[in-house]
């Protein structure tokens, strides 16, 4: 015997099959929404209020979402949201007609619609449109949240972003934003003469960075595959091809957690430059920032939770082994050997792994005391040699290389090198990560024969820099999660 339905399920199953009925009615009336095919727009909701003084008394024709209807008899009033925000619009009978206004009556929030009227101000001063045609363009067969709890269930709204989008208009907005980062920074870097290139997102060697790779088969080839993680390897091979200045912003695939600041598919921009070093990618990164800040935000201060990020100050440069020291007392130019190293880590209650080496103990000083601490704009340069495969040493001390990670609110915003070129020297250290991959590091790097190839052909000094694009997107927007600024981040299916 069935259950019996609980009395709030009974009801929503009966507005459900109340909005099915309307439908069925207005298809055997020859008024099948879903049979309209465009609709004319002539403009926007915010397009008229702004320009009000201009557009008064003018006929225009908008559509959106019927997100509220009041019916007063003969006459009502009802709001639709469209993409840059909401309007009102009066609708009467003497005016779109008995039976348009009958429908209209019927119809439910939720349901798109198309109104053509004159512009004009109520006796409120609210801008509204007094209608002359309502059309209906498509009918919603769902309940939306309720207006004034709104959707607020977290993961309802990671997973149903498109009710998320209509109910929270804060929502929309960061996704604005979002797409304005991403035009502003192809804007400024084609001012600066990068060229915009697409490379493999299949490929058979995912290297680039330190992170394990999704893999996967490819039939027709009977061959596995992985999903890049980086795209650092294709587009130095395009330095090489004497193509100097590229850029690409594409997604890159981790096989690693979730947490409020990474999800496995994420947004990357790597670009490299011919000719530069480290230190041009720090001027570079300065420039850009302040650039997009201006242009999403209109000020290079950028309000962030508790803090206020200054863009406008030159942005603090120190050494990974200078920061320790600075948060740590702690001085690893002190420090000779991995023994030593690894007796400071057990003194400060440090874990690691036998398999680490000094730079490696000194990167884990790093994080645990140095980063919650880098708040403001900060480069971190000169990174130990073990965490660096592909970058350049330091002439004047071959243990570090000429690295730079830049942070923000204790985050790691953008990691950039002086390019290793040296193909003997690369060879060996993808020997070295080999093997650290053969000891059970599947974070470690492969080696990747046509990159040696391409630099055993000449590759010029080179600057190269990589941007976590939802980490930027995050600070324009003061979101706290990084689910806030994917339209659909990862998430467990609900079906298992």
């Amino acid at each position: 015997m069935a259950q019996n339905k609980q009395p709030q399920e009974q009801d929503l199953n009966q507005l459900l099959k109340v909005r099915r009925d309307k439908l069925k009615d207005l298809q055997e009336n020859g008024k099948d929404p879903f049979q309209i095919t465009k609709y004319d727009v002539t403009c926007h909701s915010q397009e008229i209020k702004d320009h009000f003084d201009k557009m008064e008394g003018q006929t225009v024709r908008v559509a959106g979402r019927m997100m509220f209807k009041r019916v007063m008899g003969k006459a009502s009033f009802c709001n639709v949201q469209d993409l840059e925000g909401n309007i009102q619009a009066y609708v009467a009978r003497d005016n779109i007609g008995e039976d348009s206004y009958k429908d209209f009556k019927k119809y439910d929030v939720g349901d798109i619609l198309g109104i053509e009227g004159e512009v004009f101000k109520t006796k409120t001063g609210e801008i509204s449109i007094h209608a002359q045609q309502v059309i209906l363009l498509s009918k919603s067969l769902q309940i939306l949240p309720e207006k004034f709890h709104g959707l607020t269930d977290t993961d309802i709204r990671y997973r149903q972003r498109y009710v998320d989008l209509i109910m929270n208009r804060e929502v929309k907005d960061t996704f604005v934003k979002r797409s304005k980062v991403l035009s502003s920074i192809r804007k400024y870097l084609d001012g600066q003469g990068f060229m915009e290139v697409e490379t493999p997102m299949l490929v058979s060697n995912a290297g680039g960075a330190a992170a394990r790779p999704f893999e996967t088969h490819f039939n027709a080839l009977n061959e596995d595959l992985r999903l890049r993680i980086s795209l650092e390897l294709y587009l130095k091979r395009l330095i090489v091809g004497g193509m100097e200045r590229v850029y690409e912003i594409g997604r890159v695939f981790r096989n690693e957690g979730l947490d409020t600041r990474h999800n496995p598919e994420f947004t990357l921009m790597e670009l490299y430059q011919a000719y530069t070093d480290y230190h041009g990618m720090m001027d570079l990164t300065e420039n850009l920032y302040r650039y997009v800040a201006k242009e999403v935000t209109g000020s290079e201060i950028l309000p962030y939770g508790e803090h206020k990020m200054d863009l406008s100050k030159p942005f603090e440069r120190i050494t990974m082994v200078d920061a320790v020291k600075k948060y740590a007392n702690v001085d690893f130019n002190e420090v000779a050997t991995v023994e030593d190293a690894k007796k400071l880590a057990d003194e400060h209650h440090i874990e690691y792994e036998d398999r680490h080496r000094k730079g490696d103990i000194l990167n884990l000083f790093f994080e645990e005391y140095v980063e919650e601490h880098l708040i403001q704009p900060t480069f971190v340069m000169d990174h130990p040699i073990e965490l660096s495969p592909l970058t350049k040493k330091k002439p004047e001390n071959p243990e570090y290389v000429e690295r730079f990670e830049f942070f923000m609110n204790g985050w790691e915003m953008a990691n950039a090198y002086s390019e290793l070129n040296d193909p003997i020297d690369q060879r060996k250290r993808f020997q070295a990560q080999e093997a650290l991959l053969a000891a059970g590091d599947a974070e470690a790097n492969r080696t990747d024969e046509d990159f040696l190839n391409a630099l055993s052909i000449g590759m010029p000094p080179t600057g190269g820099i990589g941007f976590g694009i939802d980490r930027m997107v995050m600070m324009m927007t003061d979101s706290p999660a990084i689910r806030d600024v994917l339209l659909f981040p990862t998430l467990k299916n609900l079906d298992k």
